[in-house]
């Protein structure tokens, strides 16, 4: 169903902190990975809209440092079609390694925006949530590590192109007018580059420590974001 011949598609990436330090939250992240989608249906249902599509995929992230896998990327889950396969990913995230406290977080949001994003649609949000209770750590600073990437931002300058949309040799489907990311984190100065993007909402919570509430905000302000046929 179309919103006055606009077609929505949506997608979401979460990135979640999987290191040892989240054992404390992993499962109040999980729960609400998996309630995402039944809140954000509840909130269009509220605002009489609808999307034709969503996707949702996974990024457990930790240290390139001292993790065997520092980065695992799931692929997009159709939902509702594909709920079972996503609920059974989303169960079996566990939480390890992570060495000292600071975290790939940002390493995470660059993995995010080189997904396969849609592309259907007169329009779509490509949405980023991001779940961790650690500080991030530099953007490159494990890149002498094993397994690092290649193919991703060595500075925070270069990363916030990649968002805005400004970095003409970034060759991807994100789609920057479309972008949006939530960030649930803890209120250290490591995330504050986050605070000079746009479409950026940041939730400083622990872990990922949001409730319900928390996420109908959310949902709620991703369709209001709808309503207009003109893309901010």
């Amino acid at each position: 169903m179309s919103q006055q011949g606009n077609s929505y598609y949506v997608d979401i990436v979460m990135c979640i902190d999987g290191t040892g330090s989240m054992l404390p939250f992993i499962d109040m992240v999980k729960s609400k990975a998996l309630s995402f989608y039944s809140i954000f249906e509840e909130e269009l249902t509220l605002a009489s809209k609808s999307v034709a599509g969503t996707r949702v995929k996974i990024v457990v992230f930790g240290d390139y440092e001292s993790d065997a896998e520092p980065m695992r990327e799931s692929p997009f889950f159709v939902l509702p079609d594909q709920n079972e396969e996503f609920s059974a990913y989303v169960n079996g995230i566990t939480t390890s390694g992570g060495g000292d406290l600071p975290e790939n977080g940002y390493e995470a949001i660059a993995t995010a925006l080189k997904s396969d994003w849609t592309m259907e649609g007169s329009k779509q949000r490509h949405i980023i949530l991001v779940f961790s209770d650690a500080a991030a750590l530099p953007l490159g600073a494990r890149a002498g590590c094993a397994g690092y990437p290649t193919d991703i931002p060595t500075s925070m300058p270069e990363l916030s192109a990649w968002w805005e949309g400004t970095d003409q040799s970034f060759v991807s489907t994100y789609n920057p007018k479309y972008g949006r990311l939530i960030a649930f984190v803890p209120a250290d100065e490591s995330w504050s580059h986050l605070g000079s993007w746009n479409r950026v909402m940041t939730v400083n919570k622990i872990g990922g420590d949001c409730n319900e509430a928390d996420m109908n905000e959310i949902c709620k302000t991703i369709v209001s974001s709808f309503k207009s046929s003109r893309e901010q």
